[in-house]
């Protein structure tokens, strides 16, 4: 296990905020975490658990401890004729699972090729992407209650999965320090090509259609659309499509008919942020050290140079913008700390 003090947090967020936090904890053991945890009675409020950091917008120092699980290996626990059974460190970066998962003929994530961030994050912020989530594959989170020092298996129908949404973020935020996460995939997938340009991208690769021509569709979407972080610092896509009653969307759908409106259930449809940002001007705009994507919306970006609380200005400025448009509120999706 390694302690550091004062330890700065630049290289562990995407956004590249240079801020400190007071005590650094990382390790890839469990039973690391443990002694700590036995040694120490911290407050919720003097912990934060950090994992690949690109969901995480720094606006200062962190008074406490930022613990860093790193734990690494894919296991395979299990198959039957249709589906199999893999355990995967909370610290494995998430794209090279989902490589893994494709090169193995394994369904289930190939939608979520290239999203950023490390496997301990899935269950938390129950990451999704083109019509697939996490959620869905995920059978049950391995974690230490922080509080007790104990370890605990969390099955998948106590997570409360929702869009981009768990119990993790809400009764249960900074109550477990998840350590491994067992997925259940499909040895024979059913592929999902009906969301965004998926289909049309893959059909202009050509040949069979396979997990494979999926995830280089998807890589090549994204890339497409949202920078790379190594050379402009960002964390994906900063606000949650907002969820609303059908009634609103249909009058908005009435007001501007080129709007994009999904379907969630008979009560509620899906709006998509980045257009409703795009129509109040925002795209491509900079605002000092900060800006607006102008490839995609949905993605603010520091320029260089910014610090956190520039960037959630212009956050802040561009949901009051939307809300006064079409009486909507955006919400992010990063965690601002």
């Amino acid at each position: 296990m390694e302690i550091k003090e004062n330890y700065h947090l630049k290289a562990h967020n995407t956004f590249g905020i240079d801020v400190c936090c007071r005590y650094f904890v990382e390790s890839d053991r469990e039973e690391d975490f443990l002694d700590f945890l036995s040694s120490y009675e911290l407050d919720p409020h003097e912990y934060l658990i950090l994992g690949g950091g690109s969901n995480f917008l720094f606006t200062e120092d962190f008074p406490g401890t930022v613990f860093y699980p790193v734990m690494q290996g894919i296991e395979l626990l299990s198959e039957d004729a249709d589906t199999v059974r893999v355990r995967v460190g909370a610290g494995v970066v998430w794209d090279d699972f989902v490589l893994w998962c494709v090169g193995h003929g394994y369904g289930g994530v190939e939608n979520l090729s290239l999203i950023p961030g490390h496997v301990g994050a899935a269950p938390v912020q129950n990451v999704g992407a083109y019509g697939m989530e996490a959620g869905e594959t995920i059978e049950e989170v391995e974690a230490i209650d922080i509080k007790q020092a104990c370890r605990v298996v969390l099955k998948a129908d106590v997570c409360r999965f929702a869009y981009r949404d768990s119990i993790f973020k809400r009764e249960w935020k900074n109550k477990y320090l998840v350590t491994r996460v067992v997925f259940r995939l499909s040895k024979k997938p059913l592929f999902r090509l009906d969301y965004g340009s998926i289909r049309s991208e893959v059909e202009k690769q050509g040949g069979e259609v396979s997990l494979h021509s999926i995830r280089q569709a998807i890589i090549r979407i994204r890339q497409s659309k949202l920078p790379d972080v190594k050379v402009l610092p960002n964390a994906g896509s900063f606000f949650k499509n907002p969820l609303v009653p059908s009634r609103i969307a249909e009058s908005l759908q009435g007001q501007y008919p080129s709007m994009p409106v999904y379907e969630v259930d008979d009560e509620h449809k899906k709006l998509a942020a980045g257009w409703l940002i795009e129509q109040c001007g925002w795209k491509g705009r900079v605002v000092g050290n900060a800006g607006v994507h102008e490839k995609q919306a949905l993605v603010l970006v520091n320029r260089g140079g910014a610090d956190g609380a520039e960037i959630a200005r212009l956050a802040n400025e561009i949901k009051k913008s939307v809300f006064v448009k079409f009486g909507v509120w955006i919400e992010p999706e990063v965690y601002v700390i």
